[in-house]
């Protein structure tokens, strides 16, 4: 669109060029500011109706209000709003011909005397005013906000500019990874960094992305999971617990709980099995809602959840059996695939039997889950990485953590055994070969790093877009990430 056919922006750019003729930098290089809105009232909460402070601050900001032509105006920053006061009193003339070229929007410095108004509101007396970034398009009109989600999404900068909500559900993400980060710190456990990039896509069952690398002519993954590169820092006894907090890819579809890249809590614990994983999950979930919401009674969707621990411990098969009426742990992989398609899963004549259990609890039992749980009891099939159930061969020593219907978290009694794993692997490239996508590659050297001895050891999975989904009451898994992954227009 051209500036014609933009008048607000075509007016806009008028001022930007009356501010140049008059010798003015509409973007100087710094402002020096002696503090923050919030500091300012805090400081002054005992100020006097009526009365003027001594003290002079400098201040910055956003213009969000004006009134009186431009009189009093409502500046923004990090820490909360300040109302300024402009008045020839106070400003020369050529402040007062700055003050004429301001528009809601732009970024401004102002200097003055701090008083308190005769209706109580906290209000700097301007005496200087500086423009520091002019804006050249309008916010959105100031009682409708910005409503349209996917221009919420695709423009972030405004909708942060203009939704308060929106600031505050980052910023509680924010708040949410440092208090994961300080618990699992004050537990004994070293933050590692492992490759982005991975030559072969393996510690998850997902569809990777993939790119090329011309320097050395091979295709490289991006990192679905960094689960296999961090338990070869156990082999190397690096620490015996490490964590990352990370993106992953996964080219898989878009709904309100996927995007394409995520950010996960991964952790390895050597000399401890998957209950300890239980315990450490309910730790980290309460540190974060208590940081974040103050409590942990919170409110999702309408729907009062209760974080308080321990979470009820419950098998896959005995949840399905109380939804159902079936006993997949009585039935052989054809029947299990029968019952599991009469309850409406669908599932082709090569399912296995893990998976019709795995599909029937999917159908039936999943979004049931309201309050937490760690459900247990995974097949084997669907857990390559998983080490076997000491009861049942069939099942592995694996629970999933669900919390309004959703898993949150994903833990195993790692499987340390070469041999089982090559043999793992092994049925997995079968399942490849077979035409599943998500079936995970041999990986011969980390079968080679297990031969080298991994420690016994649990290890646990995160969400965190899905826990600040949680936290925050946030419907979409857009809302809690700043930049969500758009189809572009």
């Amino acid at each position: 669109m051209s500036d014609a056919d933009d008048p607000l922006r075509a007016a806009r750019i008028g001022k930007l060029e009356r501010l140049r003729a008059r010798g003015l930098d509409p973007y100087p290089v710094k402002f020096a500011r002696s503090d923050e809105a919030a500091a300012v009232e805090a400081r002054h909460q005992s100020l006097p109706v009526g009365v003027e402070s001594e003290e002079r601050v400098r201040l910055a900001g956003r213009v969000l209000a004006s009134r009186n032509s431009g009189m009093f105006i409502d500046l923004h920053d990090a820490s909360g709003k300040i109302q300024v006061f402009n008045h020839k009193d106070h400003l020369d003339e050529d402040a007062l011909a700055v003050l004429r070229l301001i528009d809601i929007g732009d970024v401004i410095g102002v200097e003055g005397r701090v008083r308190r108004t005769p209706r109580g509101e906290l209000t700097v007396n301007a005496e200087a005013l500086t423009i520091l970034a002019k804006a050249l398009r309008p916010l959105p009109e100031k009682f409708h906000g910005l409503a349209d989600i996917e221009t919420r999404y695709r423009q972030r900068y405004v909708d942060l500019i203009v939704n308060p909500e929106s600031r505050l559900t980052l910023r509680r993400r924010s708040l949410l990874i440092a208090a994961l980060r300080r618990h699992l710190w004050a537990s004994g456990y070293l933050e590692v960094e492992t490759p982005m990039l991975h030559t072969i896509p393996g510690g998850a069952s997902a569809k990777p992305f993939v790119t090329h690398h011309n320097a050395l002519d091979i295709d490289l993954y991006l990192r679905i999971a960094p689960e296999l590169h961090l338990k070869r820092l156990l082999v190397g006894g690096l620490a015996d617990k490490v964590f990352e907090i990370n993106r992953c890819f996964r080219n898989e579809g878009l709904s309100p709980r996927h995007n394409p890249e995520f950010t996960s809590l991964e952790l390895y614990e050597a000399y401890v099995d998957y209950t300890a994983m239980m315990t450490l999950t309910e730790e980290l979930v309460v540190r974060a809602a208590e940081e974040v919401t103050g409590g942990i009674l919170i409110e999702y969707g309408g729907t009062n959840i209760d974080l308080s621990p321990p979470w009820p411990r419950r098998s896959m098969a005995e949840l399905v059996r109380e939804a159902t009426g079936i006993e997949f742990l009585a039935l052989d992989a054809p029947a299990a695939r029968e019952a599991a398609n009469a309850l409406g899963a669908g599932l082709g004549e090569g399912a296995g039997w893990g998976h019709a259990l795995e599909a029937a609890f999917a159908a039936r039992v999943e979004d049931r889950l309201l309050q937490p749980i760690h459900v247990t009891g995974f097949p084997r099939d669907i857990s390559p990485l998983a080490k076997a159930d000491r009861d049942d061969p069939r099942l592995v020593e694996r629970f999933e953590t669900y919390v309004y219907g959703w898993e949150i978290a994903n833990a195993f009694s790692e499987l340390n055994d070469p041999q089982d794993q090559r043999a793992r692997f092994a049925a997995q490239m079968q399942a490849r070969a077979a035409g599943d996508e998500e079936a995970q590659p041999l990986d011969e050297d980390y079968v080679t790093a297990l031969e080298y001895g991994l420690p016994p050891c649990g290890g646990l999975g995160l969400g965190i877009d899905r826990l600040a989904m949680l936290l925050t009451d946030s419907p979409s898994i857009r809302d809690v990430i700043a930049f969500p992954t758009l189809r572009p227009r």
